[in-house]
């Protein structure tokens, strides 16, 4: 334990007892004494840790890739965390579906981007109206964007036991098969971190 915090949370103790012994009067014992031991204090986490082993649960596959993400894409993360949890999904799910976001927009709730865009791709997933998706001002919405992606999850037969890049191209039918997979150990590590914020 850091001994800084170790002295503050002693001297913190030593002084509610200095206070107490001042507002309740003289000690009654003419023999107390003083106990100089160090004071152990137990830190609990207010959450239960996620199950890594539940996050990857056939390690990844290739080479993986990770990028650096502002508050905007980690509050898209959250968003997406939230919508699989209301969904019932548990964190597998919310890996195979930060790993597609990575793939498909970096986790940037990406609008209409002229003649950049793929057809008329939108939002985190990249999902298109013309597709089926939803409308415009839907897929740009991450908790309907990510409940519309995992109900095409959900209809993937055995998706749990796939690996993470065929259960996502799966759903996404991407021209791109393959490069879901680079982002399982960064969509894992943002799961274990935001599965219990």
């Amino acid at each position: 334990m850091n001994t800084t915090i170790l002295r503050k949370t002693a001297l913190g103790i030593a002084g509610l007892a200095f206070t107490g012994g001042i507002l309740a009067g003289p000690a009654t014992h003419a023999h107390a004494t003083t106990d100089t031991r160090p004071v152990a204090v137990t830190v609990q986490a207010d959450k239960p840790a996620v199950d890594k082993g539940k996050l990857i649960p056939h390690g990844v596959q290739g080479d993986q890739s990770r990028i650096d993400l502002n508050d905007e894409q980690t509050g898209n993360v959250k968003a997406i965390i939230a919508a699989t949890k209301k969904s019932g999904l548990d964190e597998r799910a919310a890996v195979v579906s930060i790993a597609t976001a990575l793939q498909e927009s970096k986790l940037e709730n990406l609008g209409h981007l002229g003649d950049r865009n793929d057809h008329d791709s939108q939002g985190l997933f990249q999902q298109r109206p013309s597709s089926g998706w939803g409308t415009v001002e839907q897929i740009t919405d991450p908790e309907y964007a990510t409940t519309a992606f995992l109900k095409g999850l959900k209809q993937v037969d055995g998706w749990q036991d796939m690996p993470l890049t065929k259960a996502a191209q799966t759903v996404q039918v991407s021209a791109y098969p393959d490069h879901y997979a680079q982002w399982e150990q960064q969509a894992a590590d943002l799961v274990a971190k935001h599965w219990n914020s």
